[in-house]
């Protein structure tokens, strides 16, 4: 699903970085070698259909390359 992130993202929280992602390879394939880590925080995001919700969102992360594969993980 598409969304847009509305402000900033609240209570960020590091899952795992290193050899403890899953997807690290992929990562690594599809963007660059880095220092990955995996994220989870809190957003307001804008969805396709206008309407607004908050969600718990995951991404990847690595300095220099910014956040990559965001995705909604809970509804709140």
């Amino acid at each position: 699903m598409k969304f847009e992130i509305i402000g900033d993202i609240v209570n960020i929280e590091i899952i795992a970085q290193g050899n403890g992602i899953r997807d690290l390879p992929l990562l690594r394939k599809q963007h660059e070698l880095g220092n990955w880590r995996k994220k989870k925080g809190i957003a307001l995001l804008k969805l396709p259909d206008g309407s607004i919700a908050k969600a718990e969102i995951h991404w990847y992360e690595a300095h220099g390359i910014g956040k990559v594969k965001l995705k909604i993980k809970e509804w709140l």
